[in-house]
């Protein structure tokens, strides 16, 4: 049995033609599975949860939508029995797809998933946030404060993004919106703590994005070198007094290069605990955190099964 949790609504209705097409091979190959379309932010987590809570038998979990419909996917999975998840991706940023380097067809994702050859055991991450009563947020591409956490919120209530999205320019709102919030962004002190034990100072940081998959933002590649099996966070911390420094730092990303200097570090750890003076936006693989202080980020090391 597959069950498809799908997000119609993703890339201003992208998600419910691809969902359209995936369901005719379905019925066509006479495939047994059911699907449960989401209506509203939180659907797919509780989707997720009834279907895996408690369950002991084998699952095969296919999301259909973006980075934040896995998100939820991940976020509301009781590891309970065997959980495979599948993935086709139907969003704007589809970063997830373009670390994995799946297909842009539809159709020859669900070929993948029908009739899989190749699986991966990858990590996730989780994050920890709150005063008093802490909340926890697992993700699987990536996690942030500061500057690239503000452009995922202002992203969420942008009002341009789905004009650009009919226009087939979605990746032209994470660049507008990012210039914008460049104009805006303040640096913060604070520190970070990297598995309990290092403690690394810094005066002026914009943004500190962590990593277990290189891309986010829709092409961003902020860590190159994350692994996504190796059972380590990836950190990019960006800190430096000059603004402007950080534009050649986008734009190399943009490239995919690595940014060896204009204050752009790079760390490796299991865990990373991560304060700042004041509060900043927080994100988990472009869902809200609202902004915080203080979060606590780990690792979980080769804890998912996905086909590829």
């Amino acid at each position: 049995m597959y069950y498809f949790i799908v997000n119609p609504n993703s890339r201003r209705g992208r998600g419910r033609n691809i969902w359209k097409k995936v369901e005719s091979v379905l019925k066509a190959c006479n495939a047994e599975y059911q699907a449960f379309l989401t209506e509203k932010p939180g659907d797919a987590r509780r989707f997720a949860r009834e279907l895996t809570e408690g369950c002991r038998e084998s699952s095969v979990i296919i999301g259909v939508g973006g980075d934040g419909t896995v998100n939820e996917i991940l976020d509301g999975i009781s590891f309970c029995g065997s959980i495979t998840m599948g993935y086709i991706p139907a969003g704007s940023g589809n970063d997830l797809a373009r670390s994995l380097r799946l297909p842009k067809n539809p159709i020859r994702c669900l070929k993948k998933i029908l009739h899989p050859k190749y699986y991966k055991l990858m990590d996730y991450g989780v994050l920890s946030y709150g005063d008093g009563e802490i909340s926890h947020r697992r993700f699987l591409v990536s996690a942030g404060i500061g500057m690239d956490a503000a452009v995922c919120h202002s992203i969420l209530c942008s009002k341009s993004k789905g004009l650009f999205h009919k226009l087939y320019l979605g990746r032209l709102t994470y660049l507008m919106v990012g210039i914008r919030q460049l104009i805006l962004a303040k640096p913060s002190k604070g520190y970070i703590l990297l598995n309990g034990v290092q403690k690394i100072e810094f005066s002026n940081a914009y943004f500190i994005s962590v990593h277990i998959h290189p891309y986010e933002g829709g092409g961003f590649k902020f860590a190159p070198d994350a692994n996504f099996e190796d059972g380590q966070l990836s950190v990019c911390v960006m800190n430096n007094r000059k603004k402007r420094k950080l534009i050649p730092v986008l734009l190399r990303s943009l490239m995919g290069r690595k940014s060896l200097n204009n204050g752009f570090r790079y760390y490796s750890c299991e865990e990373v605990t991560i304060h700042m003076d004041h509060p900043m936006a927080v994100h988990v693989d472009g869902e809200s955190c609202f902004c915080q202080n203080d979060v606590q980020l780990r690792c979980i090391g080769r804890k998912l099964r996905m086909i590829v």
